[in-house]
């Protein structure tokens, strides 16, 4: 052989790329005796030598194997193995007679260690010499950090990474035409595919990037889906350690166009899906669409994913598309709504675009021709009766268009709700100052007259109402042509006599797309769509997909080149030019809030009454600055009713008696704290007197919370001060400079809300509050379930990996409205609720009492008061675990050592993790029961309160923890370094020098995910590097969806820490608290069965993961903690007919005794019937005498006698004598 050239192989990467090689498990590891020395190349005649040292004898076989992978993987016509230092038995000659071989062989198998013996390979095996270099003519020197061509051509060719190779992101640079991936079916090698990288669903039901898991070997296996137009493939790739892994994971991210060569096999462990494992990855640019016309067309009719289960276009993708192109306006007209309107002005508003603001009404039939053509093949095969209607297209022009545009959609669904929100022409007629009427698609009026073929005098008196006409491509009414209705020709000529029309009546006629899509492959996913919702004709979907200028054009060629140009590009930028910008909700500085007299006087004197009841007569300094920094912002920009109103309400509920709880940020302001808002104090960890008002604050960062101080006497008078002050900036929750509108949230006990809420009526009166308004869209779980029943009910299989990229296109489509569980919106007794939103019924629920605005309060929040009144378990399981144990909860006392361990281990309760299934205690503790925090728990193993804090606030992010900070931690960052919630941003990079206004300014871009989407806006990287903010940081930064408020977490650990008190210390008392407030469905017919059964029970469901129903959850949530509570001792009691309470679980001296409603079938209503009867005369005489007395069925007495309630109680009244 003449070498060419010499190489010294990273070792690391030849044993990845062997494993890589489909060898099996016993051959790789045997793999790893062989330590490649050198590698020497002869390019031309494809040929190898690698010397190589053995660690341990290995065998011909091995060797074979191993050259026979290499040989195949990289073209070569051979490759030998030589190895360098000699060992007996080491390797067997092939020359040797067969007896000997034998005989020989057998004692290499006698010699060869075990497999779990197997010797690991030395970390740096020393140099040894080339053996026969004079073998080789001209062979260049072995040197690892050698850098000249030849030297870096012939590594490049082992492991790729050739720099000339545009967009290799891993492996070694190949060429090959992609195939489809349907037409991958069996085990290859060497297989070329190319497709999106789309996100997995991953077993909790929630689509990830990735999915990843840690081997016992330390290896990482990571997992990732390629989709392309016809299937997917799941990606597999096998990596040393995390951080080789982490290091891959940031080269590519959803979205990505992936061009892959490498090994394709099924998986049996994946029901024998196919998985490719790569040898090399190239980035793709994408192919995109784009419009290079000079003059670009504007398009005027565009449905959204708000379109009711209709219109799958992206909101944000389609303004972004649209600038892209250079258009200069677009419209957005969804079927009766604008709920789509804030999401797209968000887009637009630093674009040079203009938005035009309009719908898709429905106009009410009122000519009395039954013109309702809908064709039947396209609607539901379920119809039902409905409203005829016409269809028509209502722009704003200006400002007073848009509020007349607000209250046709208010009217239209709040008194013409037929099904669909509808509008008679009278009503239109009365709002149509600053409004251009268009006359829509095939399903307008106009349209639908052609092709009944009435008379032009009524074609001409239908088109006057209208300032504009419009057509669009045939293509789009092609479903016209299958009914045998027309022909194509005549759908032209359609649209010819609509421009004739125009002519004649001196009124333009557009053209339109009908935008339901935004580009041509995305008719796919609105057929699965249709075909969900049961369309006959789904699969013949019309091109309703966004064109650009020179698509357009092409469709209306027929017209000829001059006209065609008038309807595609002309026309529609006439109309774009008669509308004005405008903003669809005032600016988000602009709050228009109620006037409540003397607020700003009474929030000053409460805040400083409380400060010095708790401080002293002279307040610290850093008490008095942070109130007056406060009180200022709050005062100056109106803001003192917010906080009035909210104490009114926290002040009403704590007289009642029942505790109420802060959520979001609202515990970052001292002033709340002060006037009893929020129990969050936000100072600086300190200790303080509540005897002599000595005060002690820390502010140099020594610890993170003052309730991780240790107890300590005051010097002052020896009183045992109270530890407080959780380190919040007040500009966290509203701004540096004070102006952003505070949120204030607040839970309520589930029991007292009703109240709450008839409270605020009472303050502001019935007419000017209304419930905050919600977009509920298509859950991941109904998405699966459409594909799934789409390729099945055509005998077809889809890779996972495809359905997976599908179900992701499903996300944010609207499925119906609703309302927030707890917000309510309070509107100025002067003002119009239309300036601001129009407003509608939730669920589109004709009959409903309720009205909420139609737009989604976070596009609204900041323009009027929402005040979050919610009804939650946390503070009536603390009423009731106050009943019980009468303890006050402000009194349980802090930084209880047994309480915090319950987050480290099961310990304190005298269980091992066996018995109960978890390696903490905190089944049942709010926020960090589930699996998936007590997994995070684990991890993050927090030894003080400031600790689970951080927990609580990675587990309410979004993309915060996995494929982040946990990623970041198990590399070997302090978790504080890490970022858990959105004060960890602005502080961090305060303290790393970046100017405090820029880093509030990036954490708020951050936290709301605008990072993710598009990365760190130039001016935010570089005042991030020029403060020397790691990259790791910056990266962190990028991948964040949502950021929970530190206030809120720190609220939402006080109340989990003050029931995690009570469950270690007082046991009994808790499970009765946990299991009659937080499990209202408890069946004792799971728990009688026994702990084995209980434990299958909970085994099964996990096993289910996302396709579990959720009342089966809910069982595994509560018999989680049965298991463990029988684990400590206690004892389930039987049910008493005269014992049990009848919808509490009462303590007992063994345990708990179950309520009565607690038997499956026995009702709330029942249960509290039997209790009535009982306690009304004398004892029960029989069954019988039970039922007539309670007023139950026999059922409900037959489940009491099966579970041993009854006792002896005869069955019926009657004395058997004999």
């Amino acid at each position: 052989m003449k070498a060419k050239y010499c190489i010294v192989p990273d070792k690391n990467k030849f044993f990845a790329f062997l494993a890589e090689q489909s060898l099996t498990e016993a051959e790789l590891l045997r793999a790893r005796l062989i330590q490649p020395e050198k590698i020497f190349m002869d390019i031309e005649a494809a040929v190898w030598q690698i010397e190589y040292k053995a660690v341990a004898p290995v065998t011909e076989t091995l060797l074979a194997a191993v050259a026979n992978k290499l040989t195949a993987a990289f073209n070569l016509k051979k490759v030998e193995l030589q190895q360098t230092n000699l060992l007996e038995t080491s390797v067997v000659a092939e020359s040797v007679k067969t007896e000997n071989k034998l005989e020989t062989e057998n004692k290499s198998v006698q010699v060869e260690p075990e497999r779990e013996e197997i010797p690991l390979p030395p970390e740096e095996p020393e140099a040894v010499e080339i053996g026969e270099a004079a073998a080789f003519e001209a062979v260049p020197s072995c040197e690892a950090e050698r850098k000249d061509d030849a030297y870096e051509k012939a590594y490049n060719l082992l492991y790729g990474g050739n720099k000339k190779a545009d967009g290799l992101i891993f492996g070694k640079a190949f060429k090959g035409k992609p195939r489809p991936m349907i037409d991958v079916i069996e085990e290859e090698n060497r297989v070329v595919v190319e497709g999106a990288f789309v996100k997995s669903i991953d077993k909790d039901g929630k689509l990830t990037a990735f999915i990843e898991r840690v081997l016992r070997t330390g290896n990482v296996m990571l997992t990732f889906n390629l989709s392309d137009e016809t299937s997917g493939l799941y990606v597999r790739m096998r990596f040393e350690n995390l951080e080789e892994c982490l290091q891959f994971k940031k080269k590519i991210k959803p979205g990505m166009q992936l061009r892959i060569m490498g090994n394709v096999a099924p998986d049996r462990f994946l029901f024998d899906e196919m998985v490719i494992s790569p040898q090399g990855i190239i980035a793709v640019p994408k192919k995109e669409r784009m419009d290079n016309a000079e003059v670009k067309r504007v398009e005027l009719h565009c449905h959204t994913k708000m379109s009711k289960m209709d219109g799958v276009t992206p909101m944000e993708e389609l303004v972004e598309t649209a600038i892209k192109w250079g258009h200069k306006a677009l419209a957005i007209t969804d079927h009766g709504v604008v709920q789509a309107f804030p999401f797209c002005f968000d887009v637009a508003e630093k674009a040079d675009i203009k938005l035009i603001f309009g719908m898709e009404g429905y106009l009410m039939n009122d000519d009395g021709h039954d013109i309702d053509l809908e064709p039947t093949d396209t609607i539901k095969k379920s119809r039902i009766k409905k409203v005829k209607n016409n269809h028509i297209i209502i722009l704003a022009k200006n400002e007073t268009g848009l509020r007349n545009l607000y209250k046709l959609v208010t009217i239209s669904h709040l008194r013409y709700l037929h099904k669909r929100p509808m509008l008679p022409r009278e009503v239109i007629e009365e709002y149509r100052e600053g409004l251009i009427l268009g006359s829509a698609c095939e399903a307008g009026e106009l349209y639908r007259a052609i092709l009944a073929g009435r008379p032009d005098e009524e074609l001409e008196k239908i088109a006057s109402f209208y300032d504009y006409l419009e057509i669009q491509p045939t293509g789009n009414n092609m479903f016209l042509v299958r009914q045998e209705r027309c022909t194509v020709k005549q759908l032209q000529e359609h649209n010819r006599k609509i421009y004739e029309l125009g002519k004649k009546l001196g009124k333009l006629t557009v053209a339109t797309c009908d935008v339901h899509f935004l580009h041509p492959e995305d008719a796919q996913l609105r057929a699965i769509l249709q075909a969900g919702q049961n369309y006959s004709d789904a699969d013949q979907q019309a091109p309703l997909y966004f064109r650009t200028t020179e698509e357009m054009l092409k469709e209306f060629e027929y017209f000829g080149k001059e006209i065609a140009y008038e309807l595609c590009v002309t026309n529609p930028n006439k109309i774009a030019e008669m509308v004005e910008k405008i903003k669809p909700v005032p600016d988000r500085d602009q709050l228009y809030s109620p006037f409540i007299p003397g607020a700003e006087k009474a929030i000053k004197e409460m805040s400083y009454q409380r400060a010095h009841e708790w401080y002293g007569e002279n307040l610290p300094q850093v008490v008095s600055d942070r109130l007056k920094m406060e009180l200022d912002s709050i005062i100056n920009h109106g803001f003192s009713v917010l906080y009035y109103i909210a104490h009114k309400l926290v002040r009403k509920s704590l007289d009642d008696g029942y505790l109420v709880g802060s959520r979001g940020s609202v515990g970052s302001s001292f002033v709340a704290t002060m006037i009893d808002i929020t129990e969050v104090n936000p100072l600086k960890p300190h200790y303080r007197c509540p005897q002599c008002k000595h005060s002690e604050f820390f502010m140099k960062e020594e610890v993170a919370s003052g309730f991780d101080l240790p107890a300590k006497a005051c010097p002052e008078c020896g009183t045992e001060m109270i530890r407080d002050g959780h380190d919040i900036p007040f500009a966290v929750f509203m701004g540096f400079h004070g102006d952003k509108v505070p949120d204030i949230d607040l839970n309520f006990s589930g029991d007292y809300q009703p109240t709450a809420h008839k409270y605020t009526e009472e303050l502001f009166g019935r007419d000017n509050v209304c419930r905050a308004g919600t977009i509920s869209t298509i859950a991941i779980k109904t998405a699966f379930g459409y594909v799934k029943k789409y390729y099945e009910s055509k005998n077809l299989h889809v890779h996972s990996a495809h359905v997976a990229g599908l179900v992701e296109g499903f996300a944010g489509i609207k499925r119906t409205t609703g309302q927030h569980p707890g917000g309510i919106m309070v509107v100025p007794r002067n003002m119009d609720i239309h300036y601001i939103s129009p407003m509608n019924r939730p669920a589109d629920e004709k009959d409903s009492e309720t009205v909420t605005t139609h737009f989604d309060y976070h596009s609204i929040n900041d323009r009027l008061v929402k005040l979050d009144i919610l009804g939650h378990d946390d503070p009536t399981v603390i009423k009731m675990l106050e009943e019980l144990t009468n303890i006050p909860p402000q009194q349980i006392p802090v930084g209880d050592e047994k309480t915090m361990s319950i987050f480290r281990s099961t310990e304190a309760f005298g269980v091992t993790p066996e018995q109960i299934g978890s390696a903490v205690g905190t089944y049942g503790i709010p926020e960090c029961g589930t699996q998936f925090v007590r997994q995070m728990i684990q991890d993050v193993q927090p030894k003080n309160f400031s600790q689970v804090v951080r927990v609580s606030g990675y587990s309410h992010g979004t993309d915060v923890w996995l494929n982040n900070a946990q990623d970041l931690i198990r590399e070997g960052k302090p978790s504080e370094e890490t970022i858990s919630t959105r004060d960890d941003i602005m502080t961090n990079l305060i303290a790393k020098g970046v100017d405090p206004s820029m880093s509030f300014k990036i954490m708020e871009y951050v936290r709301k995910g605008k990072a993710a989407k598009g990365g760190l806006e130039a001016p935010m990287l570089e005042a991030m590097r020029a403060a020397k903010v790691p990259e790791w940081y910056i990266e962190s930064c990028n991948k964040v969806q949502y950021l929970f408020p530190k206030a809120h977490a720190v609220a939402y650990v006080m109340m989990a820490y003050r029931i995690a008190y009570c469950k270690v210390h007082y046991p009994r008392e808790f499970y009765a608290a946990y299991f009659t407030v937080r499990a209202p469905d408890f069946d004792m017919d799971h728990v009688v069965k026994g702990v084995d059964y209980m434990k299958r029970y909970i085994k099964d469901v996990y096993a289910q993961g996302y396709k579990a129903s959720n009342r089966d959850k809910d069982t595994v949530t509560y018999l989680e903690l049965v298991i463990e509570m029988l684990a400590r001792g206690f004892e389930m009691e039987r049910i008493d007919l005269y014992k049990s309470h009848p919808t509490r679980f009462t303590v007992t001296e063994k345990g708990l005794r179950p309520p009565l409603a607690a038997l499956g079938g026995i009702g709330v209503t029942a249960a509290q019937s039997i209790s009535e009867a009982r306690e009304i005369g004398h004892p029960f005489i029989s069954q019988e005498d039970l039922r007539v007395r309670a007023k139950v069925g026999k059922a409900v007495v037959e489940k009491l006698a099966e579970h041993g309630a009854l006792g002896d109680l005869p069955e019926t009244d009657q004395i058997d004598l004999f």
